[in-house]
């Protein structure tokens, strides 16, 4: 592109050569197309700013090691460490002289002893049969293999019955299974009761109803036919009868009612917590 360019200029001046005879076509042709000689060296111009700081340069070659210094001092001890493992068992050592001889011992007399225990055995049956008569029928409890339950023949409101419970380190009676409502049951009918409070109350929901102890009533029921009747006014508490059957009751009903008590909670004075503030 710049040879085609520069063509065309040498053209134009030849043209122009031909036509201004007065101009030397030498004259002007040498003056256009030779370049003029070097000019002189200019001046050196004054120093620049100085630049901004360029990258860090890579690192430089390891120097050669220091002498050793001296040795420091001793620092405080350590913490103990963990034990070792247990060394291997020792040699037997060497048999030690025999020990002096001991005093005869007296005879036994077994017969003694043993009439002694059959004894103590026939005193404990004794016992054991005094107390479950105090318990059966002087105070009139019913027991089972975990449970003692005691009627309380004072009328009073649930509220009332689940507080005299507690003071008792009870708890209103739950019948939690067929067969602790059929001995709730029997136990109704042999103290010629129609009905009694229980430790259970409806709850809002339909169908369901939660224990003295806070828990829902899940795996067993036993519902008169038509019940529960569902939540109204003050209705929400419950009354077995002695057929075994569960009914909805006014709370603020007064009527006997069963504590319940643990066996295992008790131990050897569940008797005398029982009877406490007995009615």
């Amino acid at each position: 592109m710049a040879l085609q360019l520069l063509g065309s200029q040498f053209l134009l001046l030849f043209l122009l050569c031909s036509v201004v005879s007065e101009i030397s076509s030498t004259e002007v042709c040498s003056n256009t197309l030779l370049p003029g000689s070097k000019g002189d060296d200019g001046e050196v111009g004054q120093e620049g700013e100085q630049g901004k700081q360029g990258k860090a340069g890579p690192p430089g070659c390891q120097g050669l090691t220091g002498e050793l210094g001296s040795k420091g001092e001793a620092g405080q001890t350590g913490k103990t460490g963990p034990a070792g493992y247990k060394g291997c068992e020792g040699d037997l050592g060497a048999k030690g002289p025999s020990g002096l001889k001991g005093k005869q011992g007296a005879t036994c007399d077994c017969g003694r002893y043993r009439k002694v225990v059959g004894q103590m055995d026939i005193n404990i049956n004794k016992l054991k049969n005094a107390i479950k008569f105090l318990k059966n029928v002087i105070l009139g409890l019913m027991e089972t293999e975990e449970k003692l339950y005691l009627i309380v023949r004072e009328a009073r409101k649930y509220q009332d019955a689940l507080v005299n419970c507690n003071l008792r380190s009870g708890t209103l009676a739950m019948p939690k299974s067929e067969e602790s409502n059929s001995v709730l049951a029997g136990y109704v009918t042999q103290a010629g009761l129609t009905r009694v409070f229980i430790g259970l109350q409806t709850s809002e929901e339909p169908g369901m109803a939660v224990y003295a102890d806070q828990s829902p009533l899940q795996n067993y029921s036993a519902w008169a036919a038509g019940e529960p009747q569902g939540v109204a006014s003050n209705s929400s508490c419950v009354e077995l009868s002695s057929a075994g059957q569960w009914s909805q009751v006014s709370c603020h009903v007064s009527m006997f009612y069963v504590c319940e008590f643990n066996k295992d909670m008790h131990g050897s004075h569940h008797t005398e917590a029982v009877t406490t503030r007995r009615a």
